[in-house]
């Protein structure tokens, strides 16, 4: 599991929830056919150089910055027609992981139009760096 922040381990968390998007996503015939909507929450544990007690230099290149992480999902989901869920979390996940200050990555995926009676249904993975 993600960790909190920890100033001791010099870790931050940067996040994406809610993002909203529409994916050709599914194994089932009417999945195959057509686009639904997912939702994704991304977590990350990063490597915080300013940790326990700094403030880092006010610049964008010190940091994770969640905009590209948001791009990273979005560039997941508009590569074509997944058949599972797990597989675009892991997609999500890894690409992530290329940054090295990334020390763990937690991806949920929901499709929260799968069945009518269900508020969602999904799966959330988590991935480590080597």
């Amino acid at each position: 599991m993600i960790n909190a922040p920890d100033a001791n381990r010099r870790t931050r968390l940067v996040f994406v929830r809610g993002l909203e998007l529409v994916a050709r996503l599914g194994v089932h015939p009417h999945e195959k056919a057509a686009p639904q909507r997912v939702v994704i929450g991304v977590e990350l544990e990063v490597h915080d150089e300013s940790a326990p007690d700094g403030i880092g230099p006010d610049a964008l290149e010190r940091v994770v910055d969640y905009q590209a992480v948001v791009h990273v999902a979005r560039a997941a989901v508009a590569a074509g027609h997944v058949l599972l869920v797990e597989t675009l979390a892991e997609t999500i996940a890894a690409t992530a992981l290329l940054d090295f200050r990334v020390i763990k990555a937690r991806i949920t995926i929901e499709k929260p139009d799968a069945f009518p009676d269900v508020a969602s249904v999904g799966v959330v993975i988590e991935r480590t760096r080597d």
